[in-house]
């Protein structure tokens, strides 16, 4: 497996005045180039927190993490700063958008601080909103604005595309275009892409499925033909 960021025995322990709340327990996991990966499980079962780490977000307590080669694990702020601004794109439940900005001018506060970026217009026109590049988000409906939140996310060509609960805040007809969305960039830009979701229905659509549960990996299914969204019963 031609890892392009490895994992190995993540735990995250978080002190809440006199307890201890351990929000991961000894986690593995390897993604692979390319490859889309769907994390499942309950509230509370570790996911956003093992994502945080995996996007620099947020640092073990114990275990190390290793994106291509090199050790996240005892970086710095500057250094894990560089990590998300120059190799990964996140995708949240709230798009956090900027109202009075348009949808060109929100993907553009990234390439503007990117290295090698797409045009705001580019990145736009693979989520298919190609024509509502003027509008402000007041104007789009939430899956449009969600899809401005992945255009923006990708429009830097990060090699890693973190997704907490993309969906989440949509209804099914709506979440169908925004994973599509997704799963168009991960096709076309050999993105390696992680999604959180509650919604086990999208799960053929991933080369591989992790479900966790109370901290930990507790089954992995791999896909031996992932499924195209349009094709999946929901």
């Amino acid at each position: 497996m031609d890892g392009v960021l490895q994992a190995r025995g993540l735990t995250k322990t978080y002190h809440v005045g006199e307890i201890d709340i351990r929000a991961l327990c000894g986690v593995d996991l390897t993604l692979a180039r390319g490859e889309m990966v769907i994390l499942l499980g309950p509230s509370g079962s570790g996911k956003s927190t093992l994502l945080n780490i995996l996007g620099g977000l947020d640092v073990p307590s114990t275990g190390t993490v290793v994106y291509q080669d090199h050790d996240l694990t005892h970086a710095g702020d500057d250094a894990l700063t560089r990590y998300r601004r120059e190799h990964v794109g996140f995708v949240f439940q709230f798009y956090n958008l900027i109202p009075s900005l348009t949808a060109r001018e929100n993907v553009a506060l990234v390439t503007d601080i990117a290295r090698h970026p797409m045009r705001a217009e580019e990145a736009l026109a693979l989520v298919g909103l190609a024509e509502r590049l003027d509008h402000f988000p007041t104007q789009l409906s939430g899956g449009e604005q969600q899809r401005v939140a992945i255009a923006r996310a990708i429009a830097k060509r990060p090699e890693l595309l973190l997704c907490d609960e993309p969906t989440g805040a949509l209804d099914s007809q709506t979440g169908r275009l925004v994973l599509s969305a997704i799963e168009t960039v991960s096709r076309q830009l050999g993105t390696t892409t992680a999604i959180i979701t509650h919604n086990a229905v999208v799960a053929d659509m991933a080369d591989r499925v992790l479900t966790l549960g109370d901290g930990r990996v507790v089954a992995e299914r791999h896909n031996p033909r992932r499924r195209r969204v349009e094709e999946l019963s929901w």
